[in-house]
């Protein structure tokens, strides 16, 4: 938050990109710390006078283009299901995208804005495919 503070003192029609995660609560009554804590710094984000803000929430990431985790844990799971991953993103968008389709969305919204302020994997996959275009 105090990154995006003083970003928004310097430059208030800035646009601020902001990835969080699939299950992030909003209303932050849920019983999950990590998800009422990602959707208080989504709130407060989004009440910030920036020009606009984007909340990107996507589930799962499959890494390209040689893209590692920092975390060993991550770096397992990807190395044993890689030859898995690449197939769910294509059979389920709604929970999953790639690392490239995240970054072009993410380009796209910057650009030309977004269809909405909170974006999941579909919107993100969405956004990516109308960024090719």
């Amino acid at each position: 938050m105090a990154a995006a503070q003083a970003l928004v003192r310097q430059n208030p029609g800035m646009i601020f990109l902001y990835v969080s995660g699939m299950g992030t609560d909003s209303g932050t009554q849920g019983r999950i710390m990590w998800a009422r804590v990602k959707g208080r710094t989504e709130n407060a984000l989004l009440r910030m006078p920036f020009r606009s803000a984007y909340m990107f929430r996507p589930g799962l990431i499959v890494p390209l283009h040689g893209v590692k985790s920092a975390t060993r844990l991550y770096r397992f799971f990807y190395t044993l299901l890689g030859p898995l991953f690449r197939t769910i993103e294509p059979l389920f968008p709604k929970y999953a995208t790639t690392s490239e389709k995240l970054g072009r969305a993410m380009l796209n919204a910057a650009k030309h804005g977004a269809p909405k302020r909170v974006l999941d994997s579909a919107d993100i996959n969405r956004l990516a495919k109308a960024a090719e275009r």
